[in-house]
């Protein structure tokens, strides 16, 4: 979905993933999950500010739970995905497809957080922009983990 970034994301893996497309949504999927938990980082500090008026306080704390829940769901499917082989294919798929779409549905959920005004515009800006880059590498995670077959 996101050419651009999968390329610039990916390429330093080029030589693990070859031709393989469960290397390639191996890396995908790790990749997102390191930028997740980078994001969850700034986001907990943005939530030790004292200056925080209450709606920026609670974006930030819903914020951060969201993102905790992404962190888990990621880490549930990339771990599934070194163990997705057998005659269990299809059901740890559904779970990797339900866990990486759940992610996408917690990202969304904290960047929805951060709508209209009344917010820091640096805190807001700032965390906007690490999820929509977090959300278009779970995005482009999801389209290559579609695409594996058994």
């Amino acid at each position: 979905m996101y050419p651009n970034i999968s390329y610039k994301t990916l390429s330093s893996y080029a030589g693990t993933i070859k031709t393989n497309p469960r290397e390639l949504a191996n890396a995908a999927l790790s990749v997102s999950l390191k930028e997740v938990q980078s994001t969850s980082a700034l986001v907990q500090k943005f939530s030790k500010g004292r200056d925080l008026r209450p709606r920026e306080a609670g974006a930030i704390r819903d914020c951060v739970e969201t993102i905790k829940d992404s962190v888990d769901d990621l880490q549930q499917s990339l771990a599934a995905m070194k163990d997705l082989k057998g005659p269990e294919f299809e059901w740890k798929m559904s779970d990797i497809l339900t866990w990486v779409s759940a992610a996408l549905t917690n990202e969304d959920t904290c960047m929805d957080n951060f709508e209209g005004n009344g917010m820091n515009v640096k805190i807001k800006d700032t965390v906007r922009g690490c999820i929509v880059r977090v959300s278009q590498l779970t995005r482009n995670a999801l389209a290559f983990i579609n695409k594996l077959k058994y």
